[in-house]
C-alpha cells in the first residue's frame, strides 16, 4: 500500500526513472549491435555477404552451427579479435545460445570499428525454426 502512495505522491520522479531506464536499455541495445531477425540474417548472408560470429562454447558449436560461421567462444573474443580482421568491411552477425553474450561481444566489436548485428533469439531460435545446421 505504501508503494502506491509513494508512486502517487512522487509521480514525476517515478516517470523520470521509467524514461531513464528506457533510454538506457535503448542505448545499450544500439551500442551492442542492432538485433536482426532470422529472416533478416538470411537476407544479409545471401545478398550482402554478411558473416556469422558464433560465440558459443565449443561443445555447443560442434552440436550444430550455421554454415561458414566463424567460431570464437565469447570469453576469447578480446584475445582473438585479430582473427576477425578480414571481416572488417562486412556485416558481422554475433550469434550465441540465446542472446546472453552477444551484447558484450557486439560492444567490443563496434569499438573496434566492425559493423555489428545480433542474431535475435540466438541459435536456439535458429534451431527452433528448423533452419539448417552443420554438425561436427
Amino acid at each position: 500500500m505504501d508503494f502506491f502512495v509513494f508512486i502517487s505522491e512522487q509521480w514525476m520522479l517515478v516517470s523520470l526513472l521509467v524514461v531513464l531506464l528506457y533510454a538506457l536499455a535503448f542505448s545499450e541495445r544500439v551500442r551492442a549491435g542492432t538485433p536482426a531477425s532470422i529472416h533478416e540474417v538470411t537476407r544479409l548472408i545471401n545478398t550482402e555477404d554478411a558473416r556469422i560470429l558464433d560465440v558459443r562454447d565449443r561443445s555447443e558449436y560442434s552440436a550444430g552451427h550455421i554454415v561458414d560461421s566463424v567460431h570464437i567462444p565469447h570469453g576469447e573474443v578480446a584475445d582473438r579479435i585479430g582473427e576477425l580482421a578480414p571481416l572488417k568491411g562486412k556485416t558481422v552477425i554475433v550469434a550465441d545460445k540465446m542472446g546472453q553474450h552477444a551484447g558484450a561481444v557486439g560492444r567490443l566489436l563496434k569499438k573496434q570499428g566492425y559493423q555489428v548485428r545480433r542474431l535475435q533469439g540466438g541459435m536456439a531460435e535458429w534451431a527452433n525454426q528448423n533452419l539448417p545446421l552443420v554438425k561436427g
